[in-house]
């Protein structure tokens, strides 16, 4: 059987239409600030790749977010700050204000907007429905822009998305495994977090895209609708096939492997055996029933699909019907925003004539 081509359904040509300098990492100069201006207050969180405090910024006082690198390779570093630059104003995109190393050991820290989280883990147990609707599609928001500057995140997870539920505001954090997104080419599937990672990546397809991203939304979804975290409960990522398989079946899996032509690891064959489908319905319970409804239920399969192409984009996710409450709500604000506009164009004017 002739070998699918897997290219983008979308944004699949961006960084082959944008100069060359845009996606070129290796040959970027990251300019360095004034480490003297930051003060580390405490720590908040540490990753594979880093430590991360709070601090202040000494000239304003303002918090801030202090990302001590640990040592990686430089490529990896000028890869994070040049998409970080790329994608500065986007929506509920972590802002980057400033980049500083110490002169000693020569460390890089990244200085970030500070977010005031709350883990997700206290969090989400007390969101209502129209709370994850809300939250979602602020998500959703983030990885359509990243997409449309031709930036996979590769690290969609809980832990990388902040919310100061007060300001009802979030932002989608630690980029430090994005990569631009080239049609064609092979990627290394060494990416994201186990329980969210795509099957593409357990089965080592190295032409993947942006829709890996939306899996791993889809996974992050299912653990908030159905309150079961994760919700993809691999032990190894072998493991993590076998349970994917267990929900979405075998059959979709053996469809997905003979369409692009991929071989299973033969670790996989004692494993997986063979699992039926099982519907959406089985892991409703009276606790979830509210958030687990029909449209959440729709649109949670139209994300975790095996066969990456399958999946919505991020565009066609922010248009299904689950986030008709939320396009409402945005547009009441932005009329009610247009018209206090046009009342102070108004006052203004009036005021002028007199």
């Amino acid at each position: 059987m002739a070998h699918v081509v897997s290219i983008a359904r979308t944004y699949a040509h961006v960084n082959a239409q944008m100069p060359a300098a845009y996606s070129d990492y290796d040959s970027f100069q990251v300019s360095w600030g004034e480490i003297e201006n930051y003060e580390i207050v405490k720590k908040v969180g540490r990753g594979k790749y880093s430590e991360v405090f709070e601090g202040v910024n000494t000239m304003n006082n303002a918090k801030c977010i202090i990302k001590v690198l640990k040592p990686v390779k430089k490529k990896k570093i000028k890869r994070e700050v040049k998409i970080l630059q790329n994608l500065t104003g986007g929506p509920n995109v972590i802002h980057l204000y400033d980049i500083v190393r110490d002169a000693q050991s020569r460390t890089p820290s990244l200085i970030f907007e500070h977010v005031n989280n709350i883990d997700f883990r206290l969090l989400y147990p007390r969101f209502t429905d129209y709370d994850i609707r809300y939250y979602i599609y602020e998500l959703l928001k983030a990885l359509d822009f990243c997409h449309s500057k031709g930036i996979m995140h590769r690290d969609v997870k809980p832990h990388n998305v902040m919310i100061d539920h007060e300001k009802r505001q979030l932002r989608l954090i630690d980029w430090g495994l994005a990569e631009f997104y080239h049609a064609g080419q092979e990627y290394n599937v060494r990416v994201a977090s186990r329980y969210f990672k795509g099957p593409e990546l357990l089965v080592d397809f190295q032409e993947y895209d942006y829709s890996l991203d939306m899996w791993s939304l889809g996974a992050m979804y299912a653990a908030m609708i159905f309150r079961k975290e994760p919700f993809f409960h691999g032990s190894s990522n072998a493991d993590q096939l076998v349970k994917i398989a267990r929900v979405l079946g075998t059959d979709a899996l053996n469809a997905y492997l003979e369409k692009y032509d991929i071989e299973l690891d033969a670790q996989y064959d004692e494993l997986i055996g063979r699992f039926a489908r099982k519907p959406w319905q089985r892991f409703v319970t009276p606790d979830n029933q509210k958030m687990a409804n029909a449209e959440a239920i729709d649109f949670l399969d139209k994300l975790l699909r095996y066969d990456h192409q399958e999946r919505l984009t991020a565009k066609e996710a922010m248009a299904h019907e689950y986030f008709a409450p939320v396009r409402k709500e945005h547009e009441a604000k932005a009329a009610a925003n247009a018209a206090a506009s046009a009342d102070n164009a108004a006052n203004a004017a009036n005021g002028g004539e007199q």
